[in-house]
């Protein structure tokens, strides 16, 4: 319903990942999974979770006697260590091991080295052939047919810097992840309490807003998230304030918000 309010074609998914198997971060999934169905899926889907995930989505059709007709290709995570569980060409994406109360993980994505960016204006100047194309998006110099060296920094310009993106589903507080995500452009913290809940947030393996502003810090990333708020917060605006007393760069996850990764 989300998906659809914000005109989000969910058609386009191909990955999910799911970080533990309480209700608030699954029990969506085989509704979305079927309404794929309904509407005639035919491309795979990839679904990273825990083994009872897979139980649950299995007895849930069998239960409903439903067939889909895509591919669903299931992919177990491993709780004791983190690991790389998705790449391509692209992009990969690592597990972050939280600290809850039943196993739990969260996700890195990183983008991988792309090559330099062609201009294309000196491309035609200098009629250079496609087949040099792949080796001076690399680096290669050009030499044209009258013995002249053309420097690749006349012919490309550096790609985009690349981008990671730090995903912490529920977890207490935890310095040892902060290696895993040093420097990070963007980091999603769940923040469901204010300090002064901070028992009731060891409790139930959960952060306030300040310990994920200091899990920033520490690391020294690009700007904070915080999102998992408690039902009892009416006004967010506490939490948001705790947070950026320590990292000034904060941001509330407020639903429909867009948020550039830079």
């Amino acid at each position: 319903m989300q998906l659809r309010r914000y005109s989000i074609k969910f058609q386009r998914i191909n990955h999910i990942f799911i970080s533990h198997l309480h209700g608030d971060h699954f029990f969506g999934l085989s509704g979305l999974l079927s309404s794929m169905h309904l509407l005639g899926r035919t491309q795979p889907i990839h679904l990273y979770g825990g083994d009872g995930l897979k139980r649950i989505i299995d007895t849930t059709h069998a239960e409903s006697h439903t067939v889909l007709q895509y591919p669903l290709l299931f992919h177990p995570l491993d709780f004791t260590q983190s690991k790389v569980i998705y790449e391509d060409e692209d992009m990969k994406v690592a597990t972050l091991i939280m600290r809850h109360s039943v196993p739990c993980c969260g996700f890195l994505f990183e983008e991988k080295p792309s090559p330099r960016k062609l201009i294309k204006e000196k491309l035609v100047e200098y009629d250079i052939p496609i087949e040099m194309l792949e080796g001076i998006k690399h680096g290669n110099n050009f030499t044209t047919s009258g013995g002249k060296v053309i420097p690749n920094g006349e012919l490309t310009i550096p790609p985009l810097p690349l981008r990671r993106y730090a995903y912490f589903s529920d977890t207490l507080y935890n310095e040892t992840i902060i290696p895993s995500i040093s420097d990070v452009n963007l980091l999603y913290h769940e923040a469901t309490f204010t300090s002064d809940m901070q028992e009731r947030a060891r409790q139930t393996m959960h952060s306030t807003a300040q310990q994920a502003a200091s899990i920033a810090k520490l690391a020294n990333v690009g700007k904070l998230v915080i999102g998992h708020f408690s039902a009892r917060y009416k006004d967010l605006n506490p939490l948001l304030e705790e947070a950026r007393a320590v990292f000034q760069n904060t941001q509330l996850a407020v639903e429909g918000d867009v948020i550039p990764i830079e």
